[in-house]
């Protein structure tokens, strides 16, 4: 009963690919990889599912065919946390099979089963093993309660309104006094380096929460595999079963942390879905936040997909901390949605998750080069280039006020207008490609091996309102010293030798260029890595104007545009003051900036400014990092020390601050609420229609 069970509840699909009679080719489609394993494993027992059609499926029984007709499917969905099937067996009995949690089938079972016990043991023995488990059970129906409750399912299934509560309602009728068959434990493997890579984003001061549908016991033990746990961890539980118990027990652990409470302490919180569902709360969910943020890892178990975005969601909105959120299966859709960032991992598991995803990786240990190295080299190129935008437009746009107080405010530009409408557009378009495409702060080597560089970019010291304002600052500071430097020059109406005099454009042009150089010498300053592609976008920049000049003084009376600037490139250039300008201006207004940034870099260098100067120096910064590491861990460990003396727990070797209980998890990973319905997609399936050719 038990692999036959296994072998007709679910929505696996059959194929023959290879057209033979043999059953060892049949291979199966299925919707989640716990389905596909759990029919695979009683196909190698002797019971082979091997065919489908709309109202039944049919297996081999260590060599016997048997034809089971499918009556009735009751879809899994998160809430419910099982499916079922009614069949009618070969000899005519009507039949109901179901799998799930074993939370929800042992509270079914008819009174005083007496295969709990030993099934229990099973349960507890798979989840130390970091197994995903199921409970199979049946029940044997007569005719008439099957036609009994067959009207009512029907009634339910054709209703206008709430359609699905009441079927699930109906499913509830007759889900019940159920016999245990057993359990199942399915290996959950994790990927390659996955201990790795939360070890490095645990260095990156990143809190890493776990939102798992499996059983607290699993959870743990997979925690302990990937290193989120540990001896050196002060492992609190929440377990309640209750709204007064939960929240008394929340109010009691953030009294107990005192001062600590909101900052970082090596303490990992688990906490259970039932005890969650209390813990968000309006009541609870402070005090659940405080809780949870002043601890390292946080574990929550036996979750359901509404829940996961529910925490997310809470984070989100109640703290300043940028969220992100990673799965591989249709039950993170909605957490990954929510996230601030959701990354999608490409699996077994389907790519619905990949889907909903800002970013897709293939496995897990991508997700440290994404952050370290794309995540941190993106983010010091999006500040520099939305920094320097603003830089750049104030830098010269500023200068048609301080020519206003020359000119009377009569309303009378600096500038031609179409130098003007170019100067974003080509002139100093270059430099922040340059910026945003190929600068980079450490190599991709260096930025993997330490972690620790990662932590520049979460305190926010690349853009921030006091950083916006200095750039702003800056560029009012250049247009006064490229304007009124200029404008000192011509003071006396004397531009030549010959004392002939300038006019507004000969100003406007001189400062134009000036305003060229200066800004593309700070895109300079501001680069951390120079290439071939930077010096052609700033000396190639600067070279642009000075084409575009001498070309557009020449444009009148060919095209008619532009008279105003007929021979303005030979009456500019053929002026010595604007030769010595160009040399004197942009070196005294970038001066500053030069003298800043050498002082910065000698007497308050971050660490990623030490790590690049050794890079440069072909000298290896591990010591370094290490150094500034050390500070940070050391007061961590005061404020465990401190933890540990107020906090009264017990160990046991695997399984440290948990406290056993009866609920367990369960491994169903099965999409819901899908385009096409369960019930439905096993209607249409006959596996005895050959395929067209090339599906």
């Amino acid at each position: 009963e038990f692999l036959t069970l296994l072998a007709t509840c679910h929505t696996v699909v059959p194929e023959n690919k290879l057209n033979t009679d043999s059953l060892n080719d049949v291979a199966y489609q299925a919707s989640s990889p716990d389905e596909y394993a759990l029919v695979t494993a009683v196909k190698e027992m002797g019971v082979v599912f091997f065919r489908r059609t709309p109202d039944s499926v049919v297996i081999s029984f260590r060599g016997q065919e048997e034809t089971y007709e499918i009556l009735n499917v009751l879809e899994f969905s998160s809430e419910r946390k099982r499916m079922s099937v009614i069949v009618r067996s070969p000899n005519n009995e009507i039949k109901l099979y179901c799998k799930g949690a074993d939370s929800v089938i042992m509270e079914r079972l008819v009174a005083d089963e007496p295969n709990v016990p030993l099934t229990t043991e099973h349960l507890e023995s798979f989840a130390k093993d970091g197994l995903r488990t199921l409970c199979l059970a049946y029940r044997t129906l007569t005719d008439e309660e099957y036609r009994e409750w067959l009207v009512q399912h029907r009634e339910a299934s054709t209703a206008i309104n709430n359609r699905s509560e009441l079927v699930a309602e109906v499913a509830e009728r007759i889900e019940r006094n159920l016999i245990l068959l057993g359990a199942t434990g399915i290996e959950d493997k994790l990927q390659d380096q996955v201990p790795d890579s939360l070890s490095m984003l645990l260095k990156a001061g990143i809190k890493i929460w776990v939102l798992t549908g499996d059983k607290k016991e699993t959870a743990v033990n997979i925690g302990y595999s990937c290193k989120l746990l540990s001896d050196q961890l002060l492992n609190l539980t929440l377990d309640e079963a209750t709204l007064d118990d939960t929240q008394r027990q929340l109010r009691e652990h953030c009294q107990t942390f005192g001062d600590s409470l909101r900052k970082e302490n090596l303490a990992s919180l688990i906490i259970e879905g039932k005890t969650l569902k209390y813990a968000l709360s309006p009541s609870c969910r402070q005090d659940f936040l405080d809780l949870a943020i002043s601890c390292k890892t946080v574990i929550c178990c036996r979750v359901s997909p509404k829940q996961k975005a529910e925490v997310v969601e809470l984070v989100k909105q109640s703290t300043n901390e940028i969220t992100l959120a990673v799965g591989d299966g249709a039950n993170d859709v909605g957490m990954i949605q929510t996230a601030h960032v959701g990354v999608g991992i490409m699996g077994r598991e389907g790519v619905q998750a990949a889907c909903a995803s800002d970013y897709t990786i293939g496995q897990f240990r991508f997700l440290t080069k994404l952050l370290f190295v794309h995540g941190v080299w993106s983010y010091r190129r999006l500040c520099k280039v939305l920094l320097y935008s603003f830089y750049k437009n104030i830098c010269l746009y500023v200068m048609e006020l301080w020519f206003a107080f020359h000119n009377g405010f009569s309303g009378q530009i600096l500038f031609e207008r179409w130098t003007i409408a170019i100067y974003n557009v080509l002139f100093t378009a270059a430099p922040p490609m340059a910026l945003g495409l190929l600068d980079r702060c450490c190599s991709a080597e260096t930025m993997m091996r330490f972690p620790a560089i990662y932590k520049m970019s979460q305190n926010r010291s690349d853009f921030n309102i006091k950083v916006f304002w200095s750039w702003c600052l800056n560029a009012v500071y250049h247009s006064i010293i490229l304007y009124f430097m200029s404008y000192a020059m011509l003071r006396h109406d004397v531009a030549y030798s010959n004392g002939q005099a300038g006019d507004y454009l000969l100003l406007g042009n001189m400062i134009y260029t000036y305003v060229i150089f200066v800004v593309c010498l700070k895109a300079g300053l501001e680069s951390d890595s120079w290439t071939m592609l930077t010096h052609i976008a700033i000396w190639g920049s600067i070279a642009s104007w000075f084409v575009f000049f001498i070309i557009y003084s020449n444009f009148w009376p060919t095209i008619p545009l532009a008279p105003e600037m007929r021979g303005m490139a030979k009456y500019v250039f053929s002026s010595m003051y604007f030769w010595f300008g160009l040399i004197l201006i942009p070196i005294t207004a970038l001066l500053a900036d030069f003298i800043y940034n050498c002082l910065q870099r000698t007497l308050y260098k971050t660490l990623m400014q030490e790590v690049q100067e050794k890079e440069v120096a072909n000298q290896d910064p591990y010591d370094l990092v290490m150094a500034r590491q050390t500070s940070t861990v050391s007061r961590v460990a005061e404020r465990l020390a401190l933890l540990k003396s107020v906090f009264v727990r017990t160990r046991t070797p695997k399984m440290s601050g948990i406290i056993p209980g009866p609920y367990h998890g369960f491994a169903f990973s099965q999409e819901e609420d899908g385009v096409v319905p369960q019930n439905q997609l096993i209607r249409t399936c006959d596996t005895n229609i050959q395929k067209p050719p090339g599906l």
